[in-house]
């Protein structure tokens, strides 16, 4: 099938937010009283659990300690709070060749959208900060926080994305970042292209279409970790329609 929309994760893939998103809950653990601290280390092993929300009841249940729902919610509603007040800021820039690729793909006909278990609100305020005002306008489809059941590795956003744009999973590209995300789009049937991140580690992505480690840009090259080279210095729409052509 020939390639028709592009479907991208977000935290470390449209741009590296997760220590923010770490600085933004120990904030809001410490507003709270808690006695938490979730350093590099302990959040790398917990983010192995997609949510927010999830990852709270989780960290609690390594603790030994019992956390109601609404105290994870009123938690996790200060985190997105401060997280998107350091977007909105300016603090958190898009990861080189995005904006590149995103308006080249724009620009080729391509249909773009967002797949992610990050809330709407923080998928906003980093599309507003880095793409202007009319930014959320690129995206025809943004999937996002607790619009699914299940979140990644399970399909369900990925699903969720493909009917309400009436699209077929294999004239699609999803790029993501970890094991989770890559396991969530192959399990819509979606063809992967993984562009390395700050926590999503370098295993787990032997079903890639394609690993890299960036999507680069003319003066800032990336490189092909696993899987065809390319026509350029930066991950282009040619290279992703020659990719996606080679396994259908």
């Amino acid at each position: 099938m020939p390639l028709e929309a592009l479907i991208f994760d977000v935290d470390g893939t449209l741009a590296e937010t997760e220590e923010w998103h770490r600085h933004a809950f120990n904030a809001a653990f410490d507003a709270a009283g808690l006695g938490w601290h979730w350093d590099q280390a302990l959040y790398g092993e917990l983010l192995e659990v997609t949510g927010g929300k999830e990852r709270i009841r989780h960290a609690a249940a390594r603790r030994g300690e019992t956390i109601d729902d609404a105290t994870i919610a009123r938690l996790h509603a200060d985190k997105t709070a401060r997280y998107v007040a350091s977007v909105e800021a300016g603090a958190i820039a898009l990861c080189p060749g995005v904006a590149r690729l995103l308006h080249e793909a724009r620009a080729g006909g391509l249909r773009l959208a967002v797949a992610t278990t990050t809330t709407p609100a923080n998928v906003s305020a980093l599309l507003r900060a880095t793409l202007g005002a009319g930014a959320d306008g690129l995206f025809e489809c943004i999937g996002a926080g607790d619009m699914v059941a299940a979140k990644k590795p399970a399909p369900d956003i990925y699903r969720f994305v493909l009917d309400r744009m009436g699209l077929a999973p294999g004239c699609c590209i999803a790029i993501e970042d970890t094991p989770n995300g890559l396991q969530a789009a192959l399990g819509a049937g979606i063809a992967t292209v993984v562009t390395t991140s700050l926590y999503g580690g370098t295993e787990g992505f032997e079903d890639a279409l394609m690993v890299v480690d960036g999507l680069g840009e003319a003066d800032a090259p990336c490189r092909v970790l696993r899987g065809t080279a390319l026509d350029g210095p930066a991950l282009r729409v040619s290279d992703l329609r020659r990719a996606l052509q080679a396994v259908s």
